[in-house]
This record gives structure tokens, sequence and C-alpha cells, in this order.
């Protein structure tokens, strides 16, 4: 059942789609009702949907944005056995059909973009995909490698996201992290990526070295119609510090679909922000309090899977942040 919570600024709604057989789950928090086209956000390895706490509002501007918690991390529990990529993605699929979605965006990152290309290979009637941050690299398949990879990353991620990082990693656990990490590091998916029929956008951050260059500059040639853009000053998160950037271009992505015609060359995007959270996203002593008297609420409402409360706790931090937003950002109203 869902649970919504209203203010004058947002509506979160936290729902759950179950398995075929009832076993697992995922928990959906939605921003918004009306727009031209739903989003929805598949989640990295271990982390969960607060990762796009600052690129949801944003797109809420064009449509609803469904944020997905997956078994096994951000509280939802998990089965027995470790799932696959392919579990993964057929849950992902069964969200879409479940809340009788008309050709989502689909937008993952990091493991979150083996879900969505697994899922989107299989179903040709999806138009339009989002890849932040591709893994895993095929030329380095090794869990050594993408550790010191992701610590290279790490250290040009903002502040707030090695927090959510850690937070969210305690949560999932090392077992259960443990036992999905070998299912990603074998996932191949440069061979699942050439057949996919939806117009894709792959998007990395400059310092991102887990989605390397070169690495996405190949993903490109795989995929049959693909943009490829990457954003100064960022990392492996992107779409957290430079929100804005990235969502500016998943809905021109959207409007315009892929001409035959168009170089699939890599851009960089030019007069990005600079990433610094305190220069760029700077809310004040109250919405500080708002935003973490939220994320705990919501952190010990999920320990008891209380759906209502925890879209309560979510609302309360996504108003602090779109207040904070809105003070510097004037144009965010329009």
């Amino acid at each position: 059942m869902a649970r919504t919570v209203r203010t004058k600024d947002t509506d979160v709604t936290v729902s759950r789609v179950y398995s075929d057989d009832g076993a697992v789950f995922v928990r959906i928090s939605t921003i918004g009702t009306t727009g031209t086209r739903p989003f929805i956000l598949v989640p990295g390895i271990g982390v969960s949907s607060n990762y796009f706490e600052r690129l949801a509002p944003n797109l809420n501007e064009f449509g609803p944005v469904h944020a997905l918690d997956l078994p096994g991390f951000g509280g939802v529990p998990h089965p027995d056995s470790a799932m696959t990529i392919r579990h993964y993605a057929d849950l992902v699929g069964r969200v879409i059909d479940t809340l009788g979605l008309d050709d989502p965006v689909l937008v993952g990152h990091s493991m979150g973009t083996q879900v969505v290309v697994d899922l989107a290979a299989r179903r040709p009637e999806l138009s339009t995909v989002v890849l932040i941050g591709p893994v895993i690299n095929p030329d380095e398949r090794r869990i050594g490698l993408q550790a010191i990879r992701f610590l290279q990353a790490a250290v040009h991620e903002p502040g707030r996201v090695k927090f959510l990082a850690v937070s969210a990693y305690l949560f999932c656990g090392v077992k259960w992290f443990s036992r999905i990490l070998p299912k990603m590091m074998r996932f191949p998916i440069e061979r699942a990526m050439p057949h996919i029929a939806a117009d894709t956008l792959i998007i990395r951050g400059e310092y991102d070295a887990v989605a390397p260059r070169a690495w996405v500059e190949r993903a490109g040639r795989l995929i049959p119609s693909s943009r490829l853009w990457e954003i100064p000053h960022a990392a492996h998160s992107v779409m957290h510090a430079h929100a804005q950037e990235v969502a500016r271009l998943c809905v021109e992505h959207a409007r315009h679909p892929f001409q035959p015609s168009e170089a699939r060359e890599l851009h960089v995007y030019e007069n990005a922000g600079t990433g610094d959270e305190k220069r760029d996203f700077d809310p004040s002593a109250a919405d500080v309090i708002q935003a973490v008297t939220g994320r705990a609420t919501e952190i010990g409402v999920i320990i008891r899977g209380d759906d209502e409360a925890i879209a309560e706790g979510k609302t309360k931090h996504a108003e602090a942040m779109k207040r904070a937003r809105r003070a510097a950002d004037p144009s965010v109203d329009d």
C-alpha cells in the first residue's frame, strides 16, 4: 500500500512492489504525480534511493520520479541466497508493469546501470535509457583493482556523498554486500549493450576512475543509439553535486530522439558547477536541522518497516533540500 505525505512543496509517496512469489519487494519513493514522462532511478550496489536526493527534485520539474530501494539495500529485506543482476532487472520490470508506467525513462547509476542494461536489452519497447558511471570496465574486472578505482574516485566526491555511502553500506551489511559484489563483477555488460534498442545517454564525471573515459567511449560504440557526456569537477556520483546538469541532460535526451546522423563522440559539459557543496548548495541552519531530523526519522522507521513514517521522513528531508536549492538558484521556481 502506498503512503503519501503532502506539503506545499513536495509530495513523497512510499510504496512496495513484490516479486512474483512474494519473497522480496522493491521500495519505491515517488516524488510528483504530473509531468511529461515518468523516471525510474536505480541506484548502485550497497546504496539506497537517497543517492538521488538531489537529482530527483530536479527531474520532478518534468515528470514523476520513482527512486528505488532494491532488496538488501536501503534497509529492504533480502532473501537467504544472493540475487543476480537478472533478478534485480526483473524486479524493476515488475515495478514498471505494476505501476502501469508508459515508456518510463530508465536511469541507472553504477551497478544500477547493469540492471537497466539487462532490462532494456530484453524490452525493446523501452525507448529512453540513461547510464551514469556504467560498470564494470571489462579491462579491469578484478575486485582489488576496482577497489583502487573506487578510492581514486572517492577522493573527489563531496562530503555528503561519502556520508551517504558509509551509512548505506552499514545498512546493507558486509555479508550481503560480499554476496552481491561477485555478481556485479561478473556481469558482462558489454555483451548486453549491443542489444539495447533504446536511445541511450551515458554520463561520467571527469574524475570517475571507476568508469574511465576510454571505457565510456567504448560503451558508446557498443550501443546502437548513444550520446556521451562528461561533466567537469565530478566523480562517480556525478548526479549528486551536479544534479542540475545531469537533470538537464536527461530531460533533453528524453525530449529529442537520437538521430542516425549524430556523431557519437564524448561531449564535455561547459560551465558546469564546481561541485563545491558549500558554494553551490549552502542550506540555512534551520534547513540543516530539518534535513537531519528527517533523515534520522527515516532511518529509525526503515528498521521498523513503517512506510508511512518513511514517507514523512523523506518529505521533511526533501522539503529542506528544495528550500536550500531554491535559495541557491531562484530559477528553480520557473
